[in-house]
C-alpha cells in the first residue's frame, strides 16, 4: 500500500517486478529482489543510484544500509496478531504448513526485533523515520498522505496518494 502511495504521489518505485500480484497482494508488490541479499552483499553502490526513488525493505535489513547514505524511512507499523495472521494465510496458500503453537513465540521475537530496530534507527544520524500506523492509512489516508509529503519534504500528490488506499485490501484486521 505504501508503496502505491508514493508512486501515486509522485515518487518512482524501485522495483525489477519479479514477485507479481497474486491473491495475497493483488496489487503488486513493488520489490526488487537484491534488496532481499543486501545483508550479504559486498557492493552495495547501487543504492546511491537509487536516491530519489522509493525501496521498500523489510526492517531486518535496514541495519546493513550503508551508513554513508542519508535515508528517510517510512516504517509502517501493525498490529502483531494481523501480521502472524497474514504470513499464516500466505503460508497456506502456498502449501506450507502452519504451526499456531508458534504464533506466541513469533509474536514475542517480533517484538523484541521491532524494540531493537526502532532503538537503534533512533541513535542513527543519517536515519529520518516516520512512524505510520497501518490501520491510521486506511482510515485517513490523505491526513496521512499529507503526513508524508511534509515528512518527505516533497510536493507530492496527496490526493492522489489517498486515493489508491484501498479499504477492502486490509484483510486480516484485528477482532
Amino acid at each position: 500500500m505504501m508503496m502505491k502511495m508514493l508512486e501515486a504521489g509522485g515518487i518512482e518505485p524501485l522495483t525489477d517486478r519479479v514477485r507479481t500480484a497474486d491473491e495475497d497482494n493483488p496489487l503488486g508488490y513493488y520489490e526488487i529482489e537484491r534488496i532481499k541479499g543486501l545483508a550479504k552483499q559486498e557492493d552495495r553502490s547501487w543504492l546511491a543510484d537509487a536516491r530519489g526513488k522509493a525501496i521498500k525493505a523489510i526492517s531486518y535489513l535496514l541495519k546493513s544500509l550503508p551508513s554513508n547514505l542519508d535515508y528517510r524511512v517510512i516504517f509502517m507499523n501493525r498490529h502483531l496478531d494481523e501480521i502472524l495472521a497474514s504470513q499464516s494465510k500466505m503460508l497456506e496458500r502456498n502449501g506450507r504448513p502452519t504451526d499456531s503453537s508458534q504464533d506466541q513465540k513469533m509474536r514475542t521475537l517480533y517484538q523484541k526485533h521491532l524494540a531493537d530496530i526502532k532503538g537503534w534507527l533512533g541513535e542513527q544520524p543519517n536515519f529520518r523515520v516516520l512512524q505510520i500506523e497501518y490501520p491510521g492509512v486506511v482510515a485517513s489516508p490523505l491526513v496521512e498522505a499529507r503526513r508524508i509529503s511534509q515528512f518527505l519534504g516533497l510536493s507530492l500528490d496527496t490526493g492522489a496518494m489517498a486515493s489508491v488506499v484501498e479499504d477492502r485490501l486490509y484483510r486480516n484486521r484485528r477482532g
